[in-house]
């Protein structure tokens, strides 16, 4: 199994096409939400492909971190003011679980954070994180939703994250800022993500939701790979591009997998399987930066691997089997 330290070895381990990117995108660097699930291995992964690079990493608490940290809350503007400029800008800054309870923070999280950073950055380029929630729940026998599709978000969450994406949008045009939007489902980097959640319910028991037959999944490491990738693509109007693995996750198929692999019965949740599912079609991104480096079927391995020898957990379950918008 590999430890922590190899987790992280794995993780920010930049490919040949990320240096090659950051080389043609000189400047300071600044994430934004990096004490985040993604943020602390998308900064490794920049510390690696370029490790003279000033690199600024935003939290609201301290992080351990290669990069020069900052702690700032997003929502002061006094506090954005004083971020210091920086050519290239990474936005993590989100919120999802808790929206349910309190969607007045969630809809301020997603809405004036990016309207600050989007004002303060104006002379920037900007890679800013965004969800596949955005789109409705499609057929199990679609190819999922593609950047062309209508957004019809479900939910609270849902709709502010539609927001945001729709104030960067705003300052691209407004500002001429070259921006690029990622909606991504789900990212795996084997301590959560939906073959994570899909591989618990299994190890220890428990019925495995089938409400939502099908998922996406992608290595994290592949998307902080294309995250850096993407300083190429912004643009002015902003680009949106989906961000996933090829291969759609049958749910029950998955836990078949991780039954026979754990050597543990399968327990199914009562009721009719669903025939719709939140599905993100990526092969833009394909065409445009490759295929991922880790496929569905290694990436499976390795959470089989971390989860029978008692790896670490983030305990973030991702509610795959929502359908009703709500987190």
């Amino acid at each position: 199994m590999p430890t922590l330290n190899e987790l992280s070895d794995r993780l920010t381990r930049p490919t040949t096409a990320e240096i090659e990117t950051l080389a043609r995108h000189p400047g300071d660097i600044i994430v934004l939400g990096a004490s985040g699930k993604m943020g602390p291995s998308l900064i490794g992964r920049l510390r690696r492909a370029d490790p003279d690079r000033v690199i600024y990493a935003v939290s609201r608490r301290p992080i351990a971190t290669s990069a020069i940290a900052i702690e700032a809350d997003l929502h002061n503007p006094d506090e954005v003011a004083d971020l210091p400029y920086a050519p290239n800008v990474f936005y993590l800054v989100g919120r999802k679980f808790g929206s349910t309870g309190r969607p007045e923070v969630t809809w301020a999280t997603n809405t004036i954070v990016p309207s600050l950073i989007g004002h303060h950055y104006r002379d920037s380029k900007i890679v800013a994180f965004s969800s596949g929630n955005v789109y409705p729940l499609v057929s199990v026998n679609s190819t999922g939703s593609v950047e062309s599709d209508t957004p019809r978000p479900l939910g609270e969450y849902a709709q502010s994250v539609l927001a945001r994406e729709r104030i960067f949008e705003y300052y691209a045009r407004e500002n001429s800022t070259p921006t690029i939007i990622l909606r991504l489902n789900y990212a795996i980097d084997l301590r959560y993500g939906t073959l994570v959640d899909i591989a618990r319910r299994v190890w220890t028991g428990q019925p495995l939701p089938i409400r939502v037959p099908q998922v996406n999944a992608i290595w994290q490491g592949d998307a902080n790979s294309y995250a850096i990738q993407s300083l190429d693509l912004c643009a002015s109007p902003a680009k949106i591009l989906n961000i996933s693995g090829p291969e759609i996750v049958h749910v029950v198929g998955a836990g078949q997998w991780f039954a026979q692999r754990f050597n543990k019965p399968l327990t199914l949740e009562r009721g009719t399987p669903g025939m719709q599912a939140l599905l993100n079609n990526a092969s833009l991104c394909h065409q445009l930066l490759g295929p991922p480096e880790v496929d569905l079927a290694t990436l499976q391995e390795w959470v089989a691997q971390w989860i029978e020898q008692g790896g670490e957990l983030l305990d973030k379950p991702t509610h795959f089997e929502a359908t009703d918008g709500n987190f």
